[in-house]
């Protein structure tokens, strides 16, 4: 069985928009995107009210692990 990659990806480093490219196959993932064309959402992780993590799965199998929601 193959293994899937996994990339935790610090939202704020992300200069612009928001959209970065997949660490493993370069598609480009927008937080604009809502149709889950190149990516989907596999689960969302809270402390208390606020999103502390997104997990993601980009089309090409990597797991990207989004931080950097919650202030410091």
């Amino acid at each position: 069985m193959k293994r899937s990659l996994v990339h935790e990806i610090d939202l704020t480093k992300i200069e612009g928009d928001g959209a970065f490219p997949c660490p493993n196959c370069g598609a480009v993932i927008s937080p604009d995107d809502e149709t889950e064309s190149v990516y989907t959402i596999l689960e969302t992780k809270f402390k208390g009210d606020s999103l502390e993590k997104l997990i993601i799965q980009c089309k090409c199998g990597s797991e990207i692990h989004l931080v950097g929601f919650l202030p410091s």
